[in-house]
């Protein structure tokens, strides 16, 4: 195995464990905040913070991997997420609310630096493997979609205090981690990009690829959370029994991340852009499904399909990014790209519950339909500006 390939499968195992840990967290989380507030109306608000602290340490940790490398970088990441989850222990144990939201904000810092996994698989990876290389990082999610669950219930009684056993195996994880990191070979950065910043990102963003890769990210990730999140709560409503929502997710999961396994390959195969549309049209039938009829296999098929249209767009378009920077300009575009799409991600979240509860089932999915829409209308333009300028090379 060479140097990049190895790298390349460090970092898939370091994110199969960290979101293997967040899955435990947001299995358990809200359920811990319970026991914790006072005003039980709190109970989810460490996940809000979470989500929150994710959002804003996109660009920082963007930066910091940047001035400090990637290898640097990525421990210190741990490092945080390991004191949050020993802090979390801390707090379940003496009682404390506050404590532990503030546990919950560390993970959320650790998990701004885990998003870069992906794009640090893309910087040590050749042209050629570079869209597999992506998609090996993403399919760590396999993994994490059996271990998450298994592992949450497996702790919660390891301890005294219920559920902080989770928070031990959190800590347990990221010292495999640490162990990882330390074994991946990054290669040097340049001192061009050090002491450069490359264009204005003024400039980069108006770019046509920035523009469709970050609309892609964006719809892609933001239309698979408007729908995943209003779901249970849909299905709660026509009377199906949890353990089949619960069921209807976990196929879900496996829908987003069993494809990273040759999603890498399809975009070598057949372009990032084609595979970017089939994601679109995947999320297309996903709500035509939806809109239906609500039998659970409707709900089975639509969500299975949500995950794979999410992992096809949400590939293809990390890989498109990479088209629209020079290595100079990594830190800032990737931060910007990040941040965008974590932020209407959020967005999507709130508004999924809003619009299920103030105007119901449909209108979420015709809200859906219309993001998609707009997604579908942005890959084909690029793709008809790309083939006006080489009719012969367009993909």
């Amino acid at each position: 195995m060479n140097q990049a390939k190895q790298a390349v499968f460090l970092l898939a195992a370091c994110q199969a464990l960290a979101m293997s840990g967040s899955i435990v967290l947001f299995t358990t989380a809200a359920l811990i905040g319970s026991t914790l507030a006072a005003d039980k109306s709190l109970a989810t608000l460490p996940l809000a913070l979470l989500q929150l602290a994710t959002m804003l340490t996109t660009i920082p940790a963007a930066f910091a991997l940047k001035q400090w490398g990637r290898q640097r970088g990525f421990i210190t990441g741990v490092l945080i997420g390991m004191s949050g989850a020993g802090l979390g222990v801390y707090a379940i144990f003496a009682g404390s609310f506050v404590l532990f939201s503030i546990a919950a904000l560390l993970y959320g810092i650790f998990n701004g630096f885990v998003g870069y996994y992906r794009f640090a698989a893309a910087d040590v990876a050749t042209e050629a493997f570079r869209s597999r290389a992506i998609s090996f990082v993403i399919a760590g999610g396999i993994l994490a979609a059996f271990v998450g669950p298994q592992l949450a219930t497996w702790t919660k009684d390891w301890l005294p205090a219920t559920f902080a056993g989770g928070l031990v195996a959190i800590s347990l994880l990221q010292l495999v981690t640490l162990l990882l990191l330390s074994l991946v070979q990054f290669p040097p950065l340049s001192e061009q990009t050090y002491q450069e910043s490359g264009r204005r990102l003024g400039a980069i963003v108006q770019q046509p690829v920035f523009i469709v890769a970050v609309l892609g990210s964006m719809i892609g990730y933001g239309v698979m959370v408007l729908l995943m999140t209003a779901t249970p709560l849909a299905m709660v409503e026509v009377n199906h029994p949890f353990h089949t929502a619960a069921s209807v997710i976990q196929w879900h999961v496996l829908g987003m991340f069993t494809p990273s396994l040759f999603t890498g390959y399809l975009i070598a195969r057949f372009g990032v852009l084609t595979i970017i549309l089939i994601g679109i049209l995947l999320n297309s039938l996903c709500i035509g499904i939806n809109l239906s009829g609500m039998h659970a296999l409707h709900f089975f098929s639509a969500l299975l399909l949500l995950g794979i249209g999410w992992n096809f767009m949400f590939i293809g378009s990390t890989t498109l990014l990479t088209e629209a920077y020079t290595p100079s300009e990594r830190a800032k575009t990737q931060a910007t790209h990040d941040f965008l799409m974590l932020s209407f991600v959020a967005f999507a979240t709130f508004l999924s519950g809003r619009l299920l509860n103030d105007w119901g089932w449909m209108a979420v999915n015709y809200t859906g339909l219309a993001l998609i829409g707009v997604a579908l209308v942005a890959v084909l333009w690029l793709r008809q500006r790309r083939f006006a300028l080489q009719p012969h090379q367009i993909k």
